[in-house]
């Protein structure tokens, strides 16, 4: 992978793979504020299963119709709450889910081949997104909520 392109995949791939580890150090130090959380925060155990349920709901749902058929996937905006899988009960086993599924979403993505990487579908919010482009976009949910884990804290 020696271009531009394969060193922008190669660099997504590394911040999804880096990602469940910066969360667990984050997800760990959370600590909420003496008055409690602001009212509609989530706790940290909150915030990981429901990024367990977005990276099955959403990130390897959209991937597998990437790579699905030829047609061109139209998507709606989706944000799914907590998980309710009972292996999220715990942070512990909020952040053990999380990285194994972390681990199949990265399946996809380096199974994919050029033409796989070329592939789009069109979202209702943010428009035609190539496979860079949908990473993008999930990288940017992570920073979002590992940035509510930073804030809500002590």
């Amino acid at each position: 992978m020696g271009d531009s392109i394969d060193d922008g995949r190669r660099a997504l791939v590394a911040r999804m793979t880096a990602f469940p580890d910066v969360l667990t150090a984050a997800a760990r130090a959370f600590v909420p504020h003496e008055a409690g959380l602001p009212a509609g925060e989530w706790t940290a155990r909150e915030i990981v299963s429901h990024l367990v349920a977005v990276e099955r709901r959403v990130w390897q749902t959209r991937l597998d119709m990437l790579t699905a058929s030829t047609d061109e996937p139209a998507w709606t905006w989706t944000e799914p709450g907590p998980t309710d899988d009972p292996e999220a009960a715990t942070l512990d086993g909020a952040l053990v889910l999380l990285a194994a599924e972390r681990a199949a979403t990265l399946a996809r993505v380096t199974a994919l081949d050029d033409g796989g990487w070329a592939r789009t579908g069109v979202h209702a919010t943010y428009g035609r997104l190539d496979v860079a482009g949908l990473l993008g976009v999930l990288l940017d949910h992570d920073d979002q909520h590992l940035a509510g884990l930073r804030t809500i804290g002590t």
